[in-house]
Order: C-alpha cells, then structure tokens, then sequence
C-alpha cells in the first residue's frame, strides 16, 4: 500500500506588504565643535608618564581619558591644548608635536554635533596633579600613568590610538 501525496489546494495569494512609515520627524541641528588637548608627558628615572583625567560619560559611568576641551575666542588648537591641559591637570606643558585630529558626530537631546579634537604631545614644563581649577568642573580625579601601560586605562578606541602614534614618535618608530 502506498501513501497518499497530498495534492496542493487552490494558491491563495500573498496579501500585499504594508510597510510602516515612521512619522516625519523635523531633523535634529548640526552644531560643529572644536576641541583640543592631548598628550602631556614627563619623564622619570627614564620612564614616560602621561597625566589622564577621569570624567562621568553621558551615561554616568566614571571613564578615563585624555584632557581636552572647547576653543575659545580666537585661540589657536595648540594654545587651547595647552590651556586645557594646565586647566584639567594642573600640568603647564609646551606643543611638541600635532598627533592627530578625531573627527566623530553624536546626538544630544536636541542637536547632533560634528566635534572635532586636536590631540598634541606636549612636554610637562611643571605645576602640580590637581583637577581643582577645572572651571567646568567635569574632571572628577587625576593621575600620572606610564605611557606604556595608559592605553588599557582609557575609555576610548580613538585616544589609545593616538596614543600608540605618540609611544611611536618617542621610541623612535616611523
């Protein structure tokens, strides 16, 4: 005896595909921001050391990173680099070298920004670890880190890479 094949019924075809559209929504504005900080580093005993700071992100988890912050007035990236350094770390340094530029977009509540940072590598002319003259208040601790080990410190992808491009330039690597 032999099992019976189904035979397939009449095709009903497919209803049609509704898509639904998402409301028209009116487009966040773009504001463009520039920043500038970097890399200030001091030498100990044959050791480089760089000085982090440690700020709240948007989430407000504590993250490590390098100090930088806004232009102002007709600041050049360098004297802003400088500024925001000594402001951030208590740390007064001098432009060595233009590292890198990071270029990023985010979205606040009510604008997207296009910031852009210019990171430098500055050499510590002097001052002391103190985050009490940062008049945002936004960094929250301070601290001397061994160039090779402030990469893995670091919150951001982007900053240990301009890290790894200054570890190069000092030991000499192209």
């Amino acid at each position: 005896m032999s099992a019976a094949v189904p035979t397939p019924g009449p095709r009903v075809p497919k209803p049609p595909v509704t898509r639904l559209r998402r409301p028209h929504t009116h487009q966040l504005p773009v504001v463009d921001e520039t920043s500038a900080g970097g890399l200030v580093v001091d030498v100990h005993d044959g050791r480089a050391y760089t000085a982090v700071i440690a700020r709240r992100n948007r989430a407000g988890r504590l993250e490590w990173c390098l100090p930088k912050g806004h232009l102002e007035g007709e600041e050049t990236p360098e004297q802003a680099a400088v500024r925001e350094i000594e402001e951030e770390t208590g740390i007064t340094g001098h432009v060595l070298l233009h590292l890198a530029t990071i270029d990023y977009w985010f979205a606040g509540n009510d604008r997207r920004v296009h910031k852009v940072v210019h990171h430098y590598l500055l050499e510590a002319l002097g001052g002391t670890l103190t985050i009490e003259n940062d008049p945002d208040h936004e960094a929250e601790d301070v601290a001397w880190v061994s160039l090779s080990r402030v990469a893995a410190q670091l919150a951001y992808p982007n900053e240990r890479r301009v890290v790894a491009t200054a570890r190069d330039i000092l030991e000499g690597r192209p």
